[in-house]
């Protein structure tokens, strides 16, 4: 006849049943910090000085993270937040149409030609096909490893924790 006898079964089913709120507390943290540190890297990295080249840093001002809770889920969502037209076009690219360009801080725009400063009260633009500069997409699949070891490690510190 065999006889089994189990010791510390009682403790071992209380860790696993503290284990799911333990994680998602510790992910929650995890995702502020990860997201905050991909923040950094697209504005640094991505729109200091490099393509699109910063001219007045609103596209770099408006990168923003915001955190995406549910009951049993947790994320961050990082983007251009804010009323910057042109942080889509600069990430996937397109065209833009024909349209008039007016001075709206002066009574003339002031542009050069050919090495020479002209002037005009108005410009009729022919529209432009701009290339895609994917400043998010591009910081998200560089720091996707980084993603990936931080929130392993939170899951073996929490078990650890547990």
């Amino acid at each position: 006849m065999l006889t089994l006898q189990s010791q510390g079964l009682d403790e071992l089913e209380q860790r696993f049943a503290q284990l799911p709120s333990d994680f998602l507390a510790a992910l929650r943290g995890k995702a502020q910090t990860l997201g905050d540190a991909l923040v950094d890297k697209i504005r640094t990295d991505k729109l200091a000085g490099g393509v699109p080249g910063a001219r007045t840093g609103a596209l770099a001002a408006s990168i923003g993270m915001q955190p995406m809770e549910g009951d049993a889920s947790v994320g961050v969502s990082v983007g251009a937040f804010g009323d910057i037209k042109y942080a889509a076009i600069q990430e996937y690219g397109g065209k833009t149409g024909a349209h008039e360009i007016l001075p709206d801080k002066a009574a003339a725009l002031a542009f050069v030609v050919d090495g020479v400063l002209r002037f005009a009260r108005r410009v009729e633009h022919p529209g432009s096909t701009i290339p895609a500069h994917a400043y998010l997409r591009s910081g998200l699949a560089e720091f996707a490893d980084e993603i990936r070891a931080g929130l392993a490690e939170t899951f073996d510190q929490t078990w650890e924790r547990t």
